[in-house]
């Protein structure tokens, strides 16, 4: 039986220091996978947050670049910046068409930025200017000058009381409201 003590003791002289090695090397690990994980996921909150510093500034500017695309094409806007003197109605028709093409071909990307709802807002707005604009064309006998062109759009405008492209500001300003708490 004192061999047996004997043979126990030995085995505990290596066993503890072995089991105090052991224990110290997981609490140690422990530590360091855990000191990891902290790093990680401020490394990932600052890099989150690089992100917003840049994006937040982008999408404030396609809002804008797109409030501004709705301004420059609503019609009262468009009939003064693109003066109709001395064209027929035809031309000055093609023109504005021209203009609102353009405009919207130079704005286009900014869709990336916008909800998918505010997008259709803004397309639906071009489409109901365009209409407008083919339809009073359409009305005005074959020698109308583009005097008559714009005097009947902004007619139009009164009678209806309806800005075609009011609502898709509207729409705008909201998510950018919703989206940036401004």
């Amino acid at each position: 039986m004192a061999n047996f003590f004997a043979l126990l003791i030995e085995l505990l002289k290596l066993a503890l220091p072995a089991l105090v090695l052991v224990g110290g090397l997981y609490w140690l690990l422990q530590k360091h996978y855990e000191r990891e994980d902290r790093l990680r996921a401020e490394q990932a909150q600052k890099k989150e947050n690089r992100n917003t510093e840049i994006i937040t500034p982008i999408r404030l500017q396609a809002y804008e670049r797109i409030v501004l695309l709705l301004e420059r094409i609503t019609p009262s806007n468009l009939l003064l910046r693109i003066s109709p003197a001395g064209q027929t109605a035809a031309e000055y028709h093609r023109l504005l068409l021209s203009e609102i093409r353009s405009e919207f071909n130079h704005n286009m990307s900014q869709q990336v930025y916008m909800s998918e709802p505010a997008w259709q807002q803004v397309n639906h707005a071009r489409e109901e200017v365009v209409k407008l604009l083919n339809k009073t064309f359409q009305e005005l006998p074959e020698a109308a000058r583009g005097t008559d062109l714009a005097k009947r759009v902004l007619e139009t405008l009164l009678v209806n009381e309806q800005d075609p492209t009011a609502q898709a500001i509207n729409t705008v300003k909201q998510e950018v409201r919703k989206e940036f708490g401004s």
